[in-house]
C-alpha cells in the first residue's frame, strides 16, 4: 500500500499529522479532495494532464484548499505533491491516507458495491455482520453500480466476497457453454 509515490507521500503525512494532533482534520480534508475529484472530471483532468504546468497545478490546489477551509497542513502537503510533479496521484495519495488513518484507528474497511443504494439499516446490519466475521470494527463504504443488477460485492482488504446476480448470470452462461 505504502511501496509507489502516493504510498510514501500519504504515510509522511499521515505521520506528520499525528504527531501534531491533525490527523482526524486532514482525513476529512483528503475524503472532501477525494468527492471532489470524482465528482469533477475537469479538475480530475486537469491535475492529471501533462500539458499543465506544476506551478499551475500548485495554485488550483492552494485555491482549492483555501476554499474549502482545509487545514494548513493539509494544503502544504497538496502542494508539495503538486510542486513534485504528483498531482495526478492525488486520489491515491488521499485513498492510501484514510486507509492508514483507520488502520490507526484498529478500523478495517470494506468497499460494498451494490445494485441500489443501501438504507441505514441495511449499512448498520452489514457491518454488524462484517464485524462478527472479521473481529474488528468495520467502516463500510458503499458504490452503487446498477450493473450488478442484485446482490452485493463486499471487498475488505485483500478478500472479495461476491454475490452479484451479474457474476452468478455470467456463471451460468459460462457453464452453458461449457456444455
Amino acid at each position: 500500500m505504502t511501496a509507489n509515490a502516493a504510498g510514501r507521500y500519504a504515510t509522511a503525512l499521515f505521520e506528520l499529522a499525528k504527531s501534531e494532533g491533525a490527523a482526524a482534520a486532514v482525513e476529512a480534508d483528503l475524503a472532501a479532495l477525494r468527492a471532489m475529484l470524482n465528482e469533477s472530471d475537469e479538475l480530475a483532468g486537469v491535475l492529471a494532464s501533462p500539458l499543465h504546468s506544476a506551478d499551475a497545478k500548485t495554485g488550483i490546489l492552494a485555491a482549492l484548499a483555501k476554499k474549502a477551509e482545509f487545514n494548513p497542513l493539509t494544503g502544504n502537503a497538496l502542494g508539495v505533491v503538486a510542486h513534485n510533479g504528483r498531482a495526478g496521484e492525488l486520489d491515491d495519495v488521499a485513498r492510501v491516507y484514510v486507509a492508514l488513518a483507520a488502520a490507526d484507528r484498529g478500523v478495517i474497511t470494506a468497499d460494498v458495491q451494490t445494485a441500489a443504494a443501501l438504507t441505514k439499516k441495511q449499512t448498520e446490519a452489514l457491518a454488524a455482520s462484517l464485524k462478527g466475521a472479521f473481529g474488528r470494527e468495520i467502516e463500510v463504504r458503499t458504490e452503487v453500480r446498477p450493473e450488478l443488477m442484485g446482490g452485493l460485492i463486499v471487498k475488505v482488504g485483500s478478500r472479495m466476497f461476491d454475490s452479484s446476480l451479474r457474476t452468478k448470470l455470467d456463471g451460468m452462461k459460462t457453464a452453458m457453454k461449457e456444455a
